[in-house]
């Protein structure tokens, strides 16, 4: 909740401000004892990539659905994770935080969902592991359930009847 809420990290990910703006915002608020350097070469390795079987579950929907990403992320994140080409291959559209100066939970990003895929928000599934995104979807109509991993998003999926 409180990287969610954190004014730098909404300014970050709605491209609001630049990386070295984030960064030393980020060590003044968190009170963090490290240079800017130290902290963005942390912040670079946090995305790890992958679950195991996530791309092979993604791809199993594309008779099914309409394969849609919404992400808060970040130039940084979106163009450096280690299985970017990968990740922005699976999906036919993307809606990035950082391109939309929109961010979730807020409202406003899944209105803009909706609108763009041109479907009513009752046909759209969302899913996420943050309890505060699921409930902003859920706020504006969209199906919504809170997933950890691939299991429990093959699960959600196939209690949504989107897989048998």
């Amino acid at each position: 909740r409180r990287w969610l809420t954190c004014p730098w990290v909404r300014r970050y990910e709605t491209g609001g401000c630049s990386t070295d703006e984030f960064a030393a915002g980020m060590i003044d608020a968190w009170e963090l004892d490290q240079s800017p350097g130290e902290f963005l070469e942390a912040f670079r390795a946090w995305p790890r990539g992958l679950f195991p079987g996530a791309a092979e579950l993604v791809e199993s929907l594309r008779p099914h659905a309409q394969l849609a990403l919404l992400s808060n992320t970040n130039a940084l994140h979106w163009d450096g994770q280690r299985d970017a080409d990968r990740v922005q291959a699976l999906f036919e559209t993307a809606f990035l935080s950082h391109e939309l100066g929109l961010v979730k939970p807020d409202r406003e990003i899944f209105e803009h969902v909706v609108a763009a895929l041109d479907r009513p928000a009752e046909r759209v599934l969302f899913l996420d592991d943050n309890q505060p995104n699921v409930d902003g979807a859920r706020a504006v109509g969209l199906r919504a359930a809170r997933v950890k991993g691939v299991a429990q998003a093959r699960a959600a999926l196939v209690a949504e009847g989107v897989l048998a």
